[in-house]
């Protein structure tokens, strides 16, 4: 059921990133997609589908969450990934430079 459900959040994020690609999927707050749009458009933000690959190449496997939160000045994309062996991987990239701010250790 684990697996089914993870495979269910990937392919709802991969959804947002066709249909819009400075989406961003959160739980919390449906104010989440207006707020990366108009920071994308005001040139404050990288797309989402541009980061993507960059958490790809730093931590493969499938993205399950992503937030965009505000942290030390700056926007931050916050990626939960989950590799192939299950292990779990926070990656935070700078979403207005598009560098790879931290990668936190594997979770279960």
């Amino acid at each position: 059921m684990k697996i089914v459900s993870m495979s269910l959040a990937a392919l709802g994020v991969a959804a947002l990133v066709l249909v819009a690609p400075s989406a961003v999927w959160a739980q919390d707050d449906d104010g989440d997609h207006d707020r990366a749009r108009d920071l994308y458009e005001r040139g404050e933000i990288e797309g989402l589908a541009d980061i993507m690959a960059v958490v790809r190449a730093k931590a493969p496997g499938e993205i399950v969450a992503v937030d965009l939160i505000r942290a030390g000045g700056k926007w931050i994309y916050r990626f939960q990934v989950v590799a192939a062996d299950g292990m779990r991987r926070i990656v935070d990239v700078d979403a207005g430079g598009g560098g790879v701010l931290s990668g936190e250790g594997d979770h279960k």
